[in-house]
Parts: structure tokens; sequence; C-alpha cells
């Protein structure tokens, strides 16, 4: 008995499935009265360099959307303070402080009260100013302007300021010093959020170092030293070409052609730091590019940057940013080995 096969079913074309793209992280900027305008920029310049990535808009506290700035001109911004509602970051950039009140304007602290739980928000300068009127920073780390550190303590003695830094990132909530350092913290948040490779890029485009060590404590002012124009500039730059050499500040201030005490002196007038900790400073970012863009177990990268040992590097990579070599490289590194060794 012959069998006849079954006549197959039609195929059924399956239809294509619609990929979503993730709508970009909302990052809306609250411009109080007296802001100033190169800060009030900052966001809109740094992170629309990520295609796709961010949507920033800039709202202000009043429903009438005027804002009055530190120049000679006055905004209408395109939002009002509804748009915090919708913020995954909210940036609120300095303002000039004869605006500053010891208790926060109602609309202001209205503004501030539409923020959704667990939105990240970033001050720039004197911003950190209306964080803590609001009692937003009672009890964490932040910093602001070197200039206004004692006023600050003064005002909010319950906030731990370090003035020494340029930004402080305590997780949801980041502040940063004054004025340009507003570029700093906007491009570490493109690199926790997308990688060093990206921020870099954005970076370059900016024309701004895409990482600045030593602190705000380069930038106080201080009585120029009284000798002659004589820098440690090139010995710097020596170093960072020999880095893995264990140098010494003999080393160091015989290339500079210094006794060692004038060197020091000199060295921590024109960077706000030691030679010793400007070495841990400069060794640890070279580190921390190393794992980003190869493949060397730790031990070899603390030799390659001038550590005794991989448990050394660990200890001030640790120190400096709270993370080991291996979380690290699984953070800035997509796709990296995650080797034992690391």
């Amino acid at each position: 008995m012959t069998r006849i096969p079954a006549t197959p079913a039609p195929a059924r074309t399956a239809r294509p499935v619609e990929l979503r793209a993730a709508p970009p992280h909302r990052v809306v900027v609250l411009a109080l009265d007296g802001v100033y305008p190169f800060e009030l920029g900052i966001p809109n310049r740094v992170f629309p360099m990520v295609p796709g990535a961010y949507e920033v808009v800039t709202c202000a506290a009043a429903q009438d959307r005027t804002v009055a700035t530190n120049a000679d001109f006055t905004l209408t911004v395109a939002h009002g303070p509804e748009a915090l509602e919708t913020a995954d970051t909210v940036v609120v950039p300095p303002f000039d402080l004869r605006f500053l009140s010891a208790e926060l304007p109602e609309p202001v602290r209205a503004a501030l009260a539409r923020i959704r739980p667990g939105t990240r928000v970033v001050s720039i300068c004197t911003g950190a100013f209306t964080l803590a009127a609001a009692g937003l920073l009672d009890g964490r780390p932040a910093t602001t302007h070197w200039a206004l550190a004692d006023l600050f303590r003064r005002m909010f003695p319950q906030v731990a300021l370090d003035p020494d830094v340029l930004f402080v990132d305590d997780g949801d909530l980041l502040t940063s010093a004054g004025a340009a350092s507003g570029v700093d913290v906007c491009l570490h948040i493109v690199r926790a959020d997308h990688g060093s490779a990206i921020a870099n890029r954005v970076a370059r485009h900016c024309v701004v170092p895409p990482w600045r060590d030593g602190g705000q404590a380069q930038y106080i002012e201080q009585p120029m030293p009284d000798e002659d124009g004589t820098s440690t500039a090139d010995t710097r730059s020596w170093a960072l070409l020999n880095l893995e050499r264990a140098l010494t500040l003999g080393e160091l201030a015989d290339h500079a052609r210094m006794s060692r005490r004038t060197f020091a002196r000199r060295f921590q007038e024109e960077t706000g730091t030691s030679p010793g900790r400007w070495l841990i400073q400069q060794r640890v970012h070279r580190a921390r590019q190393l794992l980003e863009t190869s493949d060397l177990p730790v031990d070899r990268i603390a030799a390659e940057v001038g550590f005794a040992t991989g448990t050394s590097l660990r200890q001030h990579l640790h120190a400096a940013i709270g993370v080991s070599p291996r979380d690290y490289r699984r953070t800035f590194r997509a796709g990296a080995p995650q080797e034992s060794r690391v």
C-alpha cells in the first residue's frame, strides 16, 4: 500500500520584530535667577556629543520661564518646572551669590520637590548651595568652589565638604567645583554611562582634557614664587615618560637642577600637590588607561606604571576611585575577559 505524503501546510510568513530603540536619557537643567551663562550651557555642549544617548532641556523654577542671569541679559527658557518630573538627571548650574538667601525661595523648593526619587542630581559650583539648602546633601560628601568653602561650611555644617577636589560622585548625587569643573563632572557622567572611549571622544571634540588630576588645590590663589622663571614642567614631562622607574625626589630634583627642598616647594606651588602624590596620581591614571585598552594582567600593568606589585596597584586604585582593577575593567572595557589574575 502506497502512502501518499500529506500536502504540507502553507508556510507562515513571520512578522518582523520591531525593535524599539531605548529613549534617550533625559537631562533637565534647572536655571535659577542669577545663573552664569557659561556653566548653564555646559550640559548642552557635552551630552549631545553622544548621538542619540541624551536629550537635554532647560527649565525654570517659575511658571513664567523667565530667568535673570548674572550677565546683562535675561533668558526665557522653553520649559517650566514640570520638566523636572521627567528627568533622569537634573543639573543645577551656579548662580551669583547676590541671589543667595538663607531659605530657598518657594518656587525653587517646589521645583526641586518635583524630582522623582532615584533621579541623578548634579550641581556645578554654587549649585551645591541650592542642593544643601534643600537638605539633599545632609550627611553626604560634596564640593563647591574653593573660594566659597568657608561660607558653605558655616551655612551647612551637616555636609561633608571637600574643597580640594574637582567633583564628588556620591552615587545619585554629584557636586562639582567652580566653572570649568562642570565640564569635568559632565565628562565623568558620560564615562560612567558609556565608557572612557566615548568620553575621550567627547573631550576631544570639546578641546578639553578627558581627565584632570590634582584637584582644586592647584587653582587656589597663592603668592608667586620669588625665584626666577624656573619651572618643574619639563621634569613632570620627563617623569611621565619614565613612570615605570622607581623615581625618587632626588632624581626629580636633579633633573630640574634644583635642591630637593626648592623642587618640592616649587612643585607644590605649580601643581597643588607633592611630587610623591602626583606620581601616584599619574601612575593610577596610566594604569586605568591600560585596564581599558589592554588584556595585560594586573601584575604586568603594575610594573608598566611603576608600582612595585599588583597588590600596590590594587590598593592605590581602590584609594583613588573605590574599585578593584577587575571591576574597573568590567565597567569600562566591554567584553574584557574576566580572568582570575585580574
